[in-house]
């Protein structure tokens, strides 16, 4: 089986990105942390900001199930999570939560729009975005769920938000 193409770290850091990120409030596993960390290398977003006490690398949880991904996918950390929304918002970013709340748009009826920067606020693995985080955002986003259980592993809602947002904006553009 022919090997498939490829970045190197190099060419991934020069490319153009997605334009979307994740802010992660209080994330308490540091696994779901380097999870988030290779999606945002597989769709090749423009990065994370870890929030709180959300584990940073080098943690060695992280770096387990990142497997190299913190290498070259950009991150910053931030003390509060209101700062880095209000700052992101200062860039131009659209910032959203996903969150289970009234007035929440369903993910599958989120259309973004390539030509503007989206932020996606995922929040604690228990309590979810807090009251002052929701206050803060432009909008929510929802995963709909039918189960018993009404909540998703973090990583893999990253996932769902990521693969939409592919659906709407296509690939990142090719360099």
């Amino acid at each position: 089986m022919k090997d498939l193409p490829r970045l190197s770290a190099e060419d991934f850091v020069a490319s153009d990105k997605m334009p979307l990120r994740f802010v992660l409030d209080q994330i308490r596993s540091a696994q779901n942390v380097g999870s988030v960390f290779r999606t945002a290398d597989a769709f090749r977003l423009q990065g994370l900001d870890l929030c709180g006490y959300t584990s940073r690398p080098p943690h060695r949880d992280i770096l387990k199930t990142a497997l190299g991904a913190t290498d070259h996918v950009e991150w910053s950390g931030h003390e509060h999570t209101v700062e880095a929304i209000c700052s992101l918002q200062a860039q131009g970013y659209v910032v959203l939560a996903l969150e289970q709340a009234s007035g929440a748009t369903a993910l599958e009826d989120w259309v973004p729009a390539a030509n503007e920067q989206w932020a996606v606020v995922l929040g604690n693995e228990v309590r979810g975005c807090a009251p002052e985080v929701l206050a803060a955002v432009d909008g929510v986003l929802e995963i709909p769920q039918f189960g018993v259980k009404h909540s998703l592993n973090v990583s893999v809602a990253a996932g769902m938000v990521c693969w939409q947002a592919f659906r709407a904006m296509g690939p990142p553009p090719k360099r």
